[in-house]
């Protein structure tokens, strides 16, 4: 019998490392492309979608104050708006894997899940996919489940939000401190939380010397927006996209 073999499955963290090789984002010069994530709203509830994600920027839910609006018609990577709605275009929390890969770290993606907020501080992850185990992005299937309260913590500051976590060697913190210290004068905002060796970070185990850090994801602001009844679709780490295209959402 002949015919063509099927594709091998891939599992989300290869797509992480596959993205991750591509991002030539300098956070010093706020050049080159980024990970994105990709999301659908109606045209009507645009204006309170921009209203969330200036919140949600404020107060540390965001990967990234960074972002782009299609409208009706026009393309979004492989895909054409459709009427009435509007296409959302934020910063995906992958982009800190290229950015750690481009100065020399090797990053292991651990998961993706749900982290528990009390009084603005991370807790644990409640819940956790593993990237090796699934083909679909973890923060997509969660979002789905309504497992979030990120409006309580935007509100309030407890509540519970979407959160990734990998790890990286001890070795190489000194190079991950100077990544992180760039970023602070850049849009980018979404370091949770960052480990020490051989210890557990907000509940998840990571290797022998190795360290955890753990971000913000980026599609907590479409999470909050879903929490309000409203209807959103969206379609975690798109693709990537040039800063040049994007634009600080306190513009809006």
């Amino acid at each position: 019998m002949t015919g063509t073999a099927a594709e091998p499955l891939k599992f989300v963290n290869h797509s992480i490392d596959d993205f991750a090789m591509q991002v030539t984002y300098n956070p010093a010069t706020n050049e080159g492309k980024l990970v994105y994530n990709l999301s659908f709203v109606k045209n009507e509830d645009l204006e309170f979608a921009i209203g969330i994600l200036k919140d949600a920027y404020k107060t540390g839910l965001a990967a990234s104050g960074l972002v782009r609006f299609l409208r009706e018609g026009e393309k979004a990577g492989d895909l054409k708006v459709p009427a009435g709605q509007t296409a959302v275009c934020t910063v995906c929390s992958v982009t800190l894997d290229g950015l750690l890969i481009r100065r020399g770290v090797p990053v292991n993606p651990i998961g993706g899940g749900v982290v528990e907020i009390e009084n603005r501080s991370p807790i644990r992850f409640t819940h956790m996919i593993l990237y090796e185990h699934t083909t679909i992005d973890p923060l997509q299937v969660l979002n789905s489940q309504r497992l979030t309260s990120v409006t309580s913590v935007m509100r309030r500051g407890s509540g519970k939000i979407l959160a990734n976590i990998r790890e990286f060697h001890m070795e190489a913190e000194p190079l991950v401190g100077e990544v992180l210290d760039e970023l602070g004068n850049s849009s980018f905002i979404g370091i949770l939380e960052v480990g020490m060796p051989n210890l557990p970070l907000l509940g998840v185990p990571v290797s022998p010397q190795f360290i955890g850090i753990a971000c913000v994801g980026g599609t907590n602001p479409l999470a909050a927006i879903k929490e309000s009844g409203r209807t959103v679709r969206t379609n975690a780490m798109k693709g990537l996209i040039d800063v040049s295209e994007m634009t600080e959402i306190r513009d809006f």
